[in-house]
């Protein structure tokens, strides 16, 4: 029942939505019922059509091929959508101050009536019949008719208000051309950002537990991967290789790999077999592989060479390596065990604890966890998105300190839904470890 009261809002808001930007896009900016209002109607009938598509296909259990075939222009739609409202938002007050400054100039002057010209008459011509128009005068050329005034007093409303249209009609196109504009360069510049794929942050986040001997110890922190209909196999490629190309000591795979079955994305996650650490490469769960068959990827990713930590602690050279289940897999009953995980461990050595999402701070705290690396937020992704995470999350991207415990919160390597980030970059993070006593 809330599934689809809640669907029914989303449905009602982007109708309202819709309806908001066709008036603004569409309605304002075509004269009359022609061509193009026919066509940019069915347009704004179809987009908010194909978004809908995008996002129940997958629920619906529609092949991959199809997914994807709606996925590009529906998410993409969803995306422009977002900053062409904002934008139009904006438009309105340059919309209504443009307007008025039209409507309170001075009215142009009304052309005056030519006054008869004055003649001196001579006697007795009063009784001498006028002339036909057109006749020759007796001593002259043909008499000229004055032509009356184009204008009249009471064409001048008519006047003014075809003044008025025409520059409401310019107003709004200017306006709406504007917005689009925004939109789409906005949204084209994030999809670049995307696709060319993450790019390398360092980060030295220093350790009071962790021996000198481990001094320099690197970790490669990637998240939120999201292999789907839209990021394939290409996308894991890329990420592997820049990953690769830091040479890490250890790489740590912090959940959301996929938005899909192992079945269809299984090729797409391949690449991850390539990935090359001196200490090998681990991996916890999302909220997402709970959407997706956890238990299947969790073996699959094994079978690529990489190591799960399910509520599981290993020792590494100079510090104990932790990873905690998401918390959406307490729906399954394979939620976050952190006295598993970190119950029996010796509280003098450092330890680094692998866990999505950042809400679990608290907890790592409780336990005694020098370092947490979480990803899930994706920085908000699209602005002002990161307002919105700020609400949901204790960290939305970088290091922050909790009492003795340490969150650095990456914004992941790929994107949910829309394959655009805007304000938020994704990121393949480099942990140093530092020891104080080096």
């Amino acid at each position: 029942m809330v599934f689809v009261l809640v669907a029914i809002a989303v449905i009602a808001l982007l109708a309202g939505v819709h309806r908001y930007v066709w008036s603004r896009l569409v309605r304002d900016t075509t004269a009359g019922r022609g061509r193009a209002r026919r066509i940019g109607t069915i347009v704004m009938w179809v987009l908010p059509l194909l978004s809908l598509g995008a996002l129940m296909s997958g629920r619906a259990g529609a092949p991959l091929w199809l997914e994807s075939v709606l996925a590009w222009p529906g998410y993409l739609w969803l995306a422009v959508l977002l900053y062409l409202v904002l934008a139009l938002l904006v438009g309105e007050v340059v919309r209504a101050v443009w307007l008025r400054l039209g409507t309170s100039s001075p009215a142009e002057p009304a052309v005056a009536a030519p006054e008869p010209s004055l003649h001196t008459v001579p006697a007795g011509a009063a009784d001498t019949p006028a002339p036909d128009p057109g006749t020759a005068a007796p001593n002259g050329p043909p008499a000229e008719t004055p032509a009356p005034d184009a204008r009249t007093s009471a064409d001048e409303p008519a006047g003014a208000a075809q003044r008025q249209v025409s520059r409401r009609l310019f107003v709004s196109r200017v306006v709406g051309g504007g917005a689009a504009a925004a939109a789409l360069g906005t949204v084209g510049y994030g999809t670049y950002g995307v696709l060319r794929g993450p790019r390398v942050t360092r980060v030295t986040v220093p350790l009071a537990k962790l021996p000198r001997s481990a001094h320099g110890f690197r970790i490669a922190v990637v998240s939120d991967i999201h292999l789907g209909p839209v990021l394939g196999r290409a996308h894991t490629q890329r990420i592997v290789d820049t990953i690769n190309r830091t040479s890490p000591d250890l790489v740590a795979v912090v959940g959301d790999l996929v938005d899909g079955s192992v079945a269809d994305l299984g090729p797409a996650a391949e690449p991850l077999a390539q990935l090359k650490a001196r200490h090998g490469s681990f991996f916890v769960t999302g909220n997402h592989e709970y959407f997706s068959g956890a238990g299947e990827w969790v073996d699959h990713v094994r079978e690529l060479g990489l190591r799960p930590l399910e509520n599981q602690r290993v020792e590494i050279a100079g510090f104990d390596l932790a990873g905690v289940n998401d918390v959406a897999g307490e729906s399954e009953g394979e939620g976050p065990d952190f006295g598993k995980a970190l119950g029996d461990r010796d509280r003098g050595r450092a330890s680094v604890l692998l866990a999505h999402q950042p809400v679990v701070i608290h907890d790592a705290v409780e336990h005694g966890v020098d370092l947490q690396l979480s990803g899930h937020t994706h920085g908000g992704q699209l602005w002002p998105g990161n307002y919105l995470a700020e609400l949901a999350n204790p960290t939305v991207a970088g290091l922050e300190r909790y009492g003795d415990t340490q969150l650095y919160v990456t914004r992941g390597a790929g994107a949910w839904g829309p394959p655009v980030r805007v304000g938020a970059p994704s990121d393949i993070t480099v942990v140093q470890l530092a020891s104080r006593q080096a």
